[in-house]
């Protein structure tokens, strides 16, 4: 499997940022980490080897970026409003740097499928419901969908603008609203094991459905927990219902 990885400073977040690429071609995967994780973190964990025929077969090509959420809400100290908008400088970071390096290294714009497990699903779906004129296509595993279950009580514009089962239920932007009902797939998953909140899927779903828009919200069985084995049974078989 053709591996590549790419540095740069980010103007937004005043840092060095690291992406990997895995394949030659296909429709572009963006991949969250999980909670404070690094941008290997889908290789270290055996994620890569369950989707590496969608990637050899050039069905996809797939992009793993690191997180900053140890610079935010998992951090136990500092000012909320600087965790907020550092989360919010990360939302414009993936909008305005790796969207457009994901285009020059896809030969030109294409859809791009997000992903991401727990936080990671999270950071997923924000960007998914935020920007779908970018992104076309949403698996996300395991996650909460509202930014607050993170902040210890804290809340501001910007946590709300940062929690889809929040700010989807008051938009009324019909251009927007008619991208999301003509997307290339919303699938939100989750186990019923243990550490998972199948509630938090259950609410998103509603949201959607209240809206109209097509989705897949799939409960799965008490013994899929919140853990790795689970992602790595669920992200290829998502992935084959999408790209086939």
């Amino acid at each position: 499997m053709k591996r590549e990885f790419a540095r740069w400073y980010s103007h937004r977040l005043h840092k060095d940022m690291d992406i990997v690429t895995y394949g030659h071609y296909g429709t572009p995967l963006l991949m969250f980490p999980t909670a404070g994780a690094d941008f290997l973190e889908y290789e270290r964990f055996q994620l890569l080897d369950t989707i590496s025929p969608f990637i050899e077969s050039g069905k996809i090509k797939a992009f793993s970026i690191n997180s900053i959420n140890n610079e935010t809400w998992l951090r136990n100290w500092g000012s909320s409003r600087d965790k907020s908008l550092r989360h919010e400088a990360y939302f414009h970071y993936v909008v305005e740097e790796v969207v457009p390096f994901i285009h020059n290294q896809c030969g030109g714009w294409q859809p791009i499928i997000t992903t991401g497990a727990s936080l990671g699903a999270l950071h997923a779906a924000n960007h998914f419901f935020r920007r779908p004129d970018l992104f076309r296509s949403l698996i996300a595993m395991s996650g909460s969908y509202d930014l607050h279950d993170y902040t210890k009580g804290y809340s501001d514009d910007l946590t709300y603008h940062n929690s889809p089962v929040l700010y989807m239920q008051n938009w009324h932007d019909a251009y927007w609203w008619n991208l999301h009902a003509n997307n290339n797939g919303i699938i939100i998953a989750t186990g019923q094991g243990d550490f998972e909140k199948p509630s938090a899927t259950a609410w998103i779903s509603d949201v959607l459905n209240k809206r109209s828009i097509p989705h897949w919200a799939d409960f799965w069985g008490y013994d899929q927990r919140h853990d790795w084995p689970t992602w790595r049974s669920m992200l290829p078989y998502f992935l084959g219902r999408i790209v086939g």
